[in-house]
């Protein structure tokens, strides 16, 4: 196990940069997802870890020693693949193995350490079989498998549940959580999905356009994000955000809408009267009262089980869409009024232009 710090990492394909001098650093057996959207430079990243991509500049160190120009093979780094990478005509026992015939490591030891990755991850019954006999879920134990028995410094997987069905992605998050738990390797963890980072990591690094928007605790994200980018990034449903500008309503702070709602704020931000501002809302965080709050007519309802997710428009039809969830099972119809209070101690404030957080 070591730690691993990306230090103004650089790089560019031809004159095009996608990498814009990223610092990261990560702590001996921690758990980091790095999440964006697609083309941020996450998965880029990972691949120059791994050594798999060249970078233009920058320095990459594991357990305190550079290994920029380390081959793959010599970095003592395991990568899981999206696509599993399983060798077809081998059995799971031989692709356990195959890494370690070639590292030379002789049979009784190979054989002890496959048949403990086994056990780690349910799969002594399945050693026989071929790739094509085994569930999506089980080639990806397999591949985890292959990553355990070479004993690396660190762990790098990359999207390695998106080919699953929403099912047995949850049932892989925790085995993948539990796993790291037992292990306690250092781990980077590649995902488009906030809901696996939040759920799997310690922290979490959010990327956009090659460049680290804000790296956090996924509650510390949550609660607190930095800017308006992070803060409709993480979570889901996704926070709402509402235009408007700071003004005064009976001597009180508030956001004005432009249709003339008032919007609470926790506390008067630094930001003079008249700024253009997003306030943002969190779904969880809007209560019904009894017709005092703002007016919203009923879109669509959502019941999930747990809770009821509304799509509203807040005004008059044809006003601002927001979605709210709420824990009571509501017997709500498209179409239908209601009255609605933002929950002011958790609103979130944003600069319209720039998206920094204003409170």
């Amino acid at each position: 196990m070591s730690s691993l710090q990306l230090h103004q990492i650089v790089k560019h394909y031809g004159a095009a940069p996608v990498i814009h001098g990223v610092d990261i650093d990560i702590a001996d057996g921690e758990f980091v997802a790095l999440v964006g959207p697609s083309g941020c430079g996450k998965s880029t990243l990972l691949r120059a870890i791994a050594g798999l991509e060249d970078i233009s500049g920058g320095e990459i160190r594991l357990g305190g020693r550079v290994i920029n120009d380390v081959a793959p093979r010599e970095r003592n780094i395991a990568m899981v693949f999206q696509n599993y990478a399983l060798y077809p005509h081998m059995t799971v026992r031989d692709n356990l193995a195959f890494a370690l015939k070639l590292q030379g490591v002789d049979k009784a030891q190979i054989a002890r350490r496959v048949e403990e990755a086994a056990e780690v991850l349910g799969l002594a019954a399945l050693l026989g079989r071929l790739p094509r006999q085994l569930s999506g879920g089980q080639r990806q134990r397999v591949a985890m498998g292959r990553a355990i028995v070479r004993r690396p410094e660190a762990f790098l997987f990359d999207e390695p549940l998106s080919n699953l069905d929403a099912k047995l992605r949850v049932q892989m998050r925790t085995e993948i959580r539990a796993l790291h738990q037992r292990l306690g390797t250092t781990t980077v963890y590649v995902t488009h999905d906030q809901v696996e980072a939040m759920t799997m990591a310690d922290r979490i690094v959010v990327l956009k356009d090659g460049h680290v928007e804000q790296v956090g605790t996924p509650l510390d994200l949550y609660d607190r994000p930095r800017n308006a980018f992070v803060a409709g990034f993480i979570g889901s449903p996704a926070m709402n955000f509402i235009p408007g500008r700071l003004a005064l309503a009976d001597g009180a702070r508030v956001v004005l809408t432009d249709d003339g709602l008032a919007l609470p704020l926790p506390q008067p931000p630094a930001a003079p009267e008249g700024t253009r501002v997003l306030y943002g809302a969190r779904p969880e965080h809007f209560a019904l009262d009894g017709g005092e709050g703002l007016p919203a007519e009923v879109v669509v309802v959502e019941p999930t089980g747990a809770e009821t997710q509304v799509a509203l428009r807040l005004g008059h039809a044809g006003g601002q869409p927001i979605v709210a969830a709420f824990r009571e099972r509501l017997a709500l119809r498209p179409g239908e009024r209601l009255s609605l209070r933002p929950q002011a101690a958790h609103a979130h404030l944003f600069d319209a232009d720039s998206g920094a957080r204003l409170n």
